[in-house]
């Protein structure tokens, strides 16, 4: 398992990189590409990692010592955007237009990551799908707060 876990992170971390550099190449992107992209140049703060990517493209991320993984950083808004943009679980565009609205987008996203993440860790901890009703509730309590 771990094997494979390495690989694949290998390959998505290589994807996102080829995306990089086909944006800096002014090449034709496909609407998943554009989006990585969108996403990444919203966070200047990564950029560096993909122009110095062999530096970085093994290197683990561990939150025990404060550390963001900047690739599953931009998976997290990528899959916020697939949740929005089909509106499933049913609510969330709702959910994501108010936030929007108060606390601007890219706050937003990040508020709203929060959340999905934690969903996230807890389906893998109990080793369980997502519970989407525990994943609304919290998002519902964002527009509360």
């Amino acid at each position: 398992m771990a094997t494979m876990f390495n690989q694949e992170r290998t390959e998505l971390r290589k994807f996102y990189q080829n995306c990089w550099l086909k944006y800096q190449n002014k090449e034709s992107l496909s609407l998943l590409e554009k989006q990585i992209i969108t996403v990444l140049l919203a966070h200047p703060e990564y950029i560096p990692l993909f122009e110095n990517f062999d530096s970085y493209q093994d290197r683990d991320y561990r939150p025990e010592n404060n550390e963001t993984n900047p690739f599953l950083h931009l998976s997290l808004h990528l899959g916020l955007i697939e949740q929005v943009s089909t509106n499933r679980p049913l609510g969330i565009q709702s959910v994501y237009q108010t936030l929007c609205q108060k606390q601007g987008q890219h706050e937003a996203e990040h508020l709203m990551m929060d959340c999905l993440a934690e969903v996230l860790w807890q389906a893998q901890r109990n080793q369980q799908l997502p519970d989407e009703t525990l994943y609304l509730t919290k998002l519902s309590q964002l527009i509360n707060s």
